[in-house]
């Protein structure tokens, strides 16, 4: 069933992937996301994102994504790559070295241009 909801839908998160309270996706199609990803509480994730796994080298597995994140349209994520709480990801960004909390990056590679944070565009929130 989820082979086949993969297919109809364009978004591949296997089941085994542990994602927080309050995940959203803005927009369906060209979703990849990594099982071994970590994803905290109030992400929001847009169409023709990556969150990959690295297979060698020092950032040899998977993302940790902490909470209150955007992740923008087209962004791709790559390895063991700590996003910390409070973060936006511009569209198209290519994030290849871990973000501190509160901040908002962009770029190929992604650099941290504000300290901002997310305000403004997490749009499903869920509380505990």
């Amino acid at each position: 069933m989820l082979r086949r909801c993969t297919y109809k839908y364009g978004i591949d998160i296997p089941c085994s992937t542990n994602i927080g309270m309050g995940f959203y996706i803005g927009h369906f199609s060209g979703i990849i996301v990594s099982s071994s990803t970590i994803i905290g509480n109030n992400v929001n994730i847009s169409q023709g994102v990556t969150i990959g796994a690295a297979s060698r080298g020092p950032r040899k597995g998977a993302a940790i994504i902490g909470n209150e994140v955007y992740i923008g349209p087209g962004a791709k994520i790559i390895g063991k790559i700590k996003i910390g709480n409070n973060v936006a990801i511009g569209a198209n960004a290519v994030v290849t070295k871990d973000i501190p909390n509160n901040s908002v990056v962009a770029g190929i590679p992604a650099k941290i241009i504000s300290a901002t944070g997310t305000e403004g565009y997490i749009l499903n929130k869920v509380y505990d």
